[in-house]
């Protein structure tokens, strides 16, 4: 579920959405999420001052206290 929240915000910010990928890993007690985009679009998903990947981080942060679980959202070059 939150996988699909990530890349759908992710296609909404980039110019090639067809190039989104996340990927779950999950662990003993946290989930990441490893987000691949274009490498022309990671300024994108980064934001200024990394403004845009940290409410990415914030709205998943806010959506795995409601499932009683953690997640952890990664930007992969």
């Amino acid at each position: 579920m939150l996988k699909e929240l990530v890349e759908y915000i992710a296609k909404s910010l980039v110019d090639k959405p067809e190039e989104v990928f996340v990927q779950e890993v999950e662990g003993e007690q946290i989930t990441v999420l490893e987000l691949r985009v274009a490498k022309e679009d990671i300024g994108k998903v980064i934001g200024k001052q990394g403004r845009t990947s940290r409410a990415m981080r914030t709205i998943l942060g806010a959506a795995s206290n409601k499932i009683k679980k953690r997640f952890v959202l990664e930007i992969l070059e």
